[in-house]
């Protein structure tokens, strides 16, 4: 095992990954950002939250938007639930302008993807990540999504970095449980699920909870899933995971932040348009997600 990090959750079992609400004209809506950071934490449920994550619109929004996010968050929710700021960028510098940022408008944590479209090699990967966790004093989750990255973050360059003491866990969504059980067979990193239908087979290798897109709608479930789980009441996690799967898989019918924002939209909650190039959802695709919910006991108002 590497070095003791700060506890086996060390930003809890549920974490969501949330919209970042515009204004109709699409400018940053700083009211409906705390309104929704609230009701996740007070309604759902919700240990942390990503602010300006992909699903936060990141590639779309300004570094003085995104400080900006991270503040309004940290003023709303900060003292009942963790901020992770998402700072992951292609460009070494630029995420570490970012985490310095991020730190200093009051995030408890950052998120840092794998450099994308460039894609270094493991060296770079851990030179990068190494970089940013040396310039913050904030703990970090390392981002491996290889499906948008282009790269793995691969078994030894994980090993490697659970060395440092402000790397303390992932947001797994490599869909490889195999390279995640050697991970946690060989470090104390602590793993949450990148990928909301798998949380529960994630749990039985060692996962510690989720970083999820579906639980705008499904948090206050899904984190009963994780307990019923935690408590060895395996039946009871197997009914929520199957309940759940129809939003689970439904919010990603198109790319993720489209439904989500017009579920939240359906629901009254702050969320407006997407910014290009994302396009707003169909009313069909629309209807598609009321019927998702449906399927899993919730209701989108008509």
């Amino acid at each position: 095992m590497t070095q003791e990090h700060s506890g086996a959750r060390p930003f809890g079992q549920l974490i969501t990954a949330m919209v970042t609400p515009f204004a109709s004209d699409g400018s940053l809506d700083l009211d409906g950002v705390q309104r929704l950071a609230a009701y996740l934490v007070d309604e759902q449920g919700n240990d942390a939250l990503v602010i300006n994550g992909t699903t936060g619109e990141s590639p779309t929004t300004t570094d003085g938007e995104k400080e900006a996010t991270v503040r309004a968050v940290a003023e709303a929710v900060g003292d009942r639930a963790k901020v992770i700021a998402g700072v992951g960028t292609n460009d070494t510098r630029h995420t570490i302008e970012l985490a310095l940022a991020a730190e200093k408008a009051g995030a408890h944590g950052l998120l840092v993807v794998t450099p994308y479209y460039n894609k270094p090699p493991q060296a770079g990967l851990h030179r990068h990540f190494t970089a940013v966790a040396d310039a913050s004093g904030l703990p970090i989750l390392l981002y491996d999504i290889p499906h948008r990255s282009g790269v793995p973050i691969e078994t030894e360059t994980l090993v490697r970095l659970a060395a440092h003491e402000r790397i303390v866990g992932v947001k797994d969504a490599k869909g490889d449980l195999t390279a995640t059980s050697w991970v946690l067979a060989r470090t104390d990193l602590a793993y949450y699920c990148g990928d909301d239908a798998a949380t529960l087979p994630a749990l039985s290798v060692g996962a510690v909870g989720i970083v999820g897109t579906s639980t705008h709608f499904t948090g206050a479930l899904t984190k009963q899933m994780i307990q019923a789980y935690g408590r060895g009441d395996v039946t009871e996690a197997r009914d929520l995971h199957r309940r759940l799967l129809p939003l689970f898989t439904g919010v990603f019918r198109t790319q993720g932040t489209i439904l989500v924002k017009a579920g939240l939209a359906a629901q009254g909650l702050p969320a407006g348009p997407v910014r290009s190039p994302l396009v707003d959802a169909t009313p069909e695709q629309v209807e598609r997600l009321r019927a998702d919910a449906a399927a899993c006991g919730l209701e989108f108002p008509a």
